[in-house]
């Protein structure tokens, strides 16, 4: 049996796993204190061309949009994101617990239109009822998005334009960070990225850590006593070592973008055996998940020998199905899906 189900099947990079047993017993501070994740912090601003960058390591996804949103946004504010992000679909309605709406704008293969976002906030303050509605006060989008895409430079520039006039910070969730940079569709750096938003986390735990997500504020700007904030939403771990010896390897000798690049490589491959083999895709995304359209009986016919997500069904009774590839996948992984097509 293989598995192309997500990117954080495996454990994690042998180099990281390699680093904690190597300090295990080297006895340091809690709360993010100690000197794995002061060095990380150290190498992350350097990545990032951002030498003020307030920088602090969290476990998970949902943790960290839930902890930033909340701290962001006044108790009255709502964030913008389209109808398949992550916000809005798959966090069992995290933002909402913590008291904000998120208001939905059309998704194009997983993006938001700038032209939408612009037109959208026109719209609501030439409304003269709006203080009597949730107010706009962020906007949140993904790189790469939940169908594999990718923003330009162009269309993050057009966002943040929208966004400074209105005054709403920018959020981007880089759960996938690293297979976003790595496609050769993108057009964008880290550096470059980091000064089109207020506020992204370089996503760990799916590029090759055990866990963890680096919240990065790129001109240190992060709400203040955003330490406190983070404890009150339970996000604060008190072996920070672990995201910090993570992070701090992810970071050395470039290992973080080489490992996204193996699997973007790895994701061509997926791409050229399904295309060969004739299947349509639903979408085409360039990094790490790919969106093949199967049949039923196809579908019957890979039962017990590979697994993958069906991610939409469709009016024909076809299904929208996703292949991810990861740091750890293997070309003898791509040889048997070949075999089986």
């Amino acid at each position: 049996m293989i598995s192309f189900t997500c990117d954080y099947n495996e454990g994690a990079h042998p180099e990281i796993l390699k680093r904690l047993q190597e300090t295990n017993f080297q006895q340091e501070p809690g709360y993010g204190d100690d000197s794995f994740t002061q060095s990380a912090i150290a190498k992350i601003r350097e990545a990032t061309g951002c030498p003020d960058a307030h920088i602090t390591l969290l476990a998970g996804g949902t943790q960290t949009n839930a902890t930033v949103i909340d701290a962001v946004l006044p108790h009255y504010g709502a964030v913008i994101a389209v109808g398949t992000g992550h916000i809005a679909v798959h966090e069992s309605g995290a933002i909402e617990f913590c008291g904000h709406k998120v208001i939905t704008l059309p998704s194009h293969n997983g993006k938001m239109a700038p032209e939408e976002l612009k037109a959208y906030m026109e719209k609501f303050y030439a409304d003269p009822t709006w203080p009597h509605m949730a107010h706009p006060g962020m906007v949140y989008i993904s790189f790469p998005t939940e169908y594999g895409t990718i923003y330009t430079k162009e269309e993050l520039k057009s966002i943040k334009s929208t966004c400074e006039q209105y005054h709403m910070p920018l959020f981007i969730d880089g759960a996938r960070l690293g297979y976003g940079l790595a496609s050769p569709a993108a057009d964008i750096t880290l550096k470059e990225l980091a000064q089109l938003c207020d506020v992204f986390y370089i996503g760990g735990t799916k590029v090759g850590a055990l866990c963890g997500e680096a919240v990065v504020f790129p001109r240190g700007n992060a709400p203040e006593n955003f330490f406190t904030i983070v404890k009150q939403h339970g996000a604060l771990m008190a072996k920070g070592r672990l995201l910090g010896i993570q992070f701090d390897t992810l970071f050395t000798d470039g290992l973080y973008m080489k490992i996204a690049r193996h699997a973007i490589e790895m994701a061509i491959e997926v791409k050229k055996a399904f295309a060969e083999k004739g299947y349509p895709f639903y979408t085409d995304s360039p990094t790490n998940q790919q969106f093949p359209i199967l049949t039923q009986e196809q579908m019957a016919n890979m039962d017990g020998k590979v697994l993958y997500e069906v991610w939409e069904p469709l009016p024909d009774g076809h299904a929208v199905t996703r292949f991810a590839t990861s740091w750890a996948t293997t070309q003898e992984q791509i040889v048997k899906l070949k075999a089986l097509l």
